[in-house]
């Protein structure tokens, strides 16, 4: 039967009770991570969201109703344990934050009694996904899942001290709002009052945030729920948070700053670790052509190297037909895995199919020179020589190439890279990598839509050099867009947003609030020239972090 609480008051958390507190009477409060009873010495394992503490009930110090409480103890039980903390008796649990004491039990409540759980509350659980869904309430007791909340709670914190400092107003935008075209679909909420009619949830704050700098909130942040109804990636659900900010009156290098300082702040504080500024950077396509990534892993090398000049004179059609069709043939260098078995080797033919390849042409050189390859019949001793040198290939290393449309083959090799890093254990967890990306083509080609399209988003202003572009090379204009990708993840978007006026944002303006004011034409560049026509800082920038 479930005890009361009255009269108690927890002193500590778990691993609030310290060496320091070694004589003094605590109360600790949580659940019963593990039992051991040796007799007449019963161990328990405390657990709360801080971490583990040793208890310690014999019959002399917490009486005999207080042990058979113990006794009865069972994994998930809550307690509450009032008790005098002690030098530990035996050996110091190294891996505990309190392992060097343990607690002397002078009383004891069981406040719940529990069943047994369907897994074990332990990190790291192997438990099937649909399992630890169903029972989430359990999950989240896992120490590893408890970690990560807070440290996204202290980050949160942190986030807003720093902005706060640097001048930055919170704002929350509404949740309920009108579609505006964006990168997904809008997840639609039906209205009672106005029966046929939907509202949408926010893809991103997108057109409140230039509202805020129109209307003179020149710096703004807010912690954004955000909607997509798009398929599931790695790193995007459904429903997702992001940091958004905003700034107007300020240039490159004032974003950039405040971007590296925010990162270097954050880093410090949870992490203990010096991001060492100004933060690298490289162009969008430096990026494709050394990593095959506009969110390129820098922990590692295993870069791209473009061999379509060697092998364009070759007999080897593969590659001969992909650079006749304008595309590019281009190989990464597996260093030490020559003896790679064959079946593992087409394990990673069928990884590239994966990304769009028809296949995977490789040389594996073993540790005495000689040579293993799916095409050397196609060509001769001399372009064979060649191609290795291209590809710097030593005895024991493992070539593959890929051969297609440019962008097919940075898919490829990009995916390919970090999968063979995974396999090869190049990536280390303590290293963190920081670059810029920048220079992003302003357009990519759509091959569904048959057309180009916003790489970032339709009003990201372009470099001013490439204007002459535009009619004749749309898909070679730069934008100034710019992300900073962390060990292969980006977690800063920004974008510097084009103001223009209602000729260059193709609008007639005799019609522009009627069309705005039509739900049924939820068209964002009549929407932002209601914003503009009252004035408006020129420019302003955009900053989504991820």
């Amino acid at each position: 039967m479930a005890e009361s609480m009255k009269g108690l008051h927890r002193s500590h958390r778990c691993t609030e009770v310290s060496n320091q507190n070694i004589g003094e009477t605590v109360t600790v409060m949580g659940w019963v991570q593990k039992r051991r009873n040796l007799g007449s010495l019963i161990f328990i394992d405390l657990r709360d969201r801080s971490g583990i503490l040793q208890l310690v009930f014999n019959e002399e110090s917490v009486g005999k109703e207080g042990y058979e409480k113990a006794e009865r103890l069972r994994s998930e039980y809550v307690i509450a344990v009032t008790g005098k903390v002690e030098k530990r008796s035996a050996a110091v649990n190294e891996t505990l934050k309190t392992g060097d004491i343990e607690v002397i039990a002078t009383d004891i409540r069981i406040l719940s009694e529990a069943e047994t759980p369907p897994f074990q509350i332990e990190e790291n659980s192997q438990t099937k996904d649909e399992v630890r869904l169903k029972y989430r309430y359990l999950d989240l007791r896992r120490p590893d899942i408890q970690k990560n909340l807070m440290l996204r709670s202290k980050v949160a914190y942190l986030m807003r001290d720093f902005m706060a400092k640097e001048g930055f107003l919170e704002i929350e935008t509404p949740m309920l709002c009108k579609s505006t075209p964006e990168g997904a679909r809008d997840y639609l909420v039906p209205s009672r009052v106005h029966p046929g009619h939907f509202y949408a949830l926010p893809q991103s704050p997108q057109l409140y945030k230039q509202l805020l700098m129109c209307s003179g909130y020149d710096r703004y942040f807010q912690i954004a729920r955000c909607f997509r109804d798009e398929d599931l990636r790695a790193d995007r659900q459904p429903e997702f948070t992001q940091i958004d900010m905003e700034l107007s009156f300020v240039d490159v290098d004032d974003v950039i700053d405040v971007n590296e300082r925010f990162l270097a702040y954050l880093f410090k504080e949870v992490l203990d670790i010096d991001v060492k500024l100004p933060i690298q950077r490289i162009t969008w396509q430096e990026a494709m052509d050394r990593f095959g990534s506009d969110k390129p892993d820098m922990r590692f090398g295993m870069e791209l190297h473009d061999v379509s000049d060697v092998v364009k004179n070759c007999g080897f059609s593969v590659f001969t037909s992909a650079l006749e069709n304008g595309g590019s043939v281009r190989g990464i260098n597996a260093e030490g895995q020559g003896s790679m078995p064959r079946k593992k080797i087409d394990k990673l033919v069928e990884f590239a199919k994966g990304y769009g390849a028809k296949g995977l042409a490789y040389i594996a050189i073993a540790e005495d020179g000689t040579r293993k390859s799916s095409f050397a019949k196609f060509m001769t001793d001399e372009e064979m020589d060649a191609l290795v040198a291209a590809m710097d290939g030593k005895a024991g290393d493992l070539l593959l190439f890929a051969a297609d449309k440019k962008k097919l083959v940075y898919d490829v090799l990009g995916a390919l890279r970090l999968e063979l890093a995974k396999q090869m254990d190049l990536l280390d967890k303590n290293e963190y990598r920081f670059v810029w990306v920048t220079e992003f083509p302003l357009l990519e080609w759509s091959e569904e839509e048959n057309r180009f399209t916003a790489m970032h988003h339709p009003f990201t202003m372009l470099m001013e050099e490439d204007l002459s572009l535009l009619d004749t090379d749309p898909g070679k204009v730069r934008a100034k867009a710019y992300d900073i990708v962390l060990n292969g993840n980006e977690i800063v978007r920004w974008t510097l947003f084009a103001m223009l006026n209602a000729e260059e944002m193709g609008i007639n303006s005799q019609n522009v609030d009627e069309k705005a004011a039509n739900p049924a034409t939820p068209d964002m560049a009549h929407l932002l020239w209601q914003l503009l026509k009252y004035g408006h800082p020129l420019p302003h920038q955009l900053i989504l972090s991820a």
